[in-house]
């Protein structure tokens, strides 16, 4: 058994004295674990760093066995962001939440595809903090718990929606929700459904984070007796560092 695709490494650990076990999402496959015999050499470990881009090839005797994992690097991300604290602390995030949050070996190219676009963001340094709320929201409704933020739950209009209800996940209008403000999430700007031109701020992405990051926790982790990623935390932590 036998196949090759293009992936991100999600995860990486030391497997015996020189073996690496690694976890990546790939494009057609969804998350993949392979073992990587060598991989703690100086030079494998280059290639299977957390985020980077890799085109893999992976073997087993049986479809449900382990197997072993083979590759090449095709984009350095990690290492594009060694003096970025604070964006590499997003994609150690993202990585981070992906391995924990996907169920193994089910696709889900929407996930991928909206992590690569995320990665390059980074990079780029460009609009990547609301990106990876979005990517987060996106991820909540592709596992099947997407939020509703298009219409107030209590009175159906489109306008002045500011708020999100931790129960149901509907959005929430500002003179709807105003009795009930301290018990509702908070709904940043560029997530509404009428978005404001202006960039999102720090403060917007902290918004943002805390909203993705509850329904993560309750509907996703939880059941599953887990908690949010450590990962999670530590971005969650630089962002709060950020100037609003």
């Amino acid at each position: 058994m036998r196949w090759q695709d293009e992936a991100i490494v999600l995860s990486a650990r030391r497997h015996g004295e020189s073996s690496l076990l690694v976890h990546l999402l790939t494009r057609g496959r969804g998350r993949h674990a392979g073992l990587v015999r060598g991989g703690q050499r100086p030079k494998a470990r280059a290639v299977w760093q957390i985020g980077n881009a890799v085109l893999v090839n992976w073997s087993a005797r049986l479809a449900e066995h382990l197997g072993t994992l083979t590759g090449e690097l095709a984009h350095g991300y990690a290492a594009s962001l060694i003096d970025a604290p604070a964006r590499l602390a997003c994609l150690a995030a993202a990585a981070a939440v992906a391995d924990a949050a996907l169920p193994e070996r089910e696709p889900h190219r929407a996930a991928f595809d909206g992590l690569v676009a995320l990665f390059d963001a980074l990079e780029a340094d460009r609009g990547w903090m609301p990106l990876y709320v979005r990517w987060e929201l996106a991820l909540l409704a592709e596992l099947g718990f997407g939020l509703d933020l298009a219409r107030c739950a209590a009175s159906g209009t489109a306008e002045n929606l500011v708020y999100v209800s931790p129960n149901s996940g509907r959005a929430v209008s500002q003179s709807a929700g105003a009795p009930y403000r301290d018990r509702l999430l908070r709904l940043p700007p560029f997530l509404r459904a009428q978005a404001e031109t202006a960039p999102p701020t720090a403060a917007d992405a902290r918004d943002g984070l805390a909203l993705t990051g509850f329904f993560l926790a309750a509907r996703v982790f939880a059941p599953e007796g887990k908690n949010l990623p450590p990962a999670r935390a530590r971005f969650v932590a630089a962002v709060e560092k950020l100037r609003s």
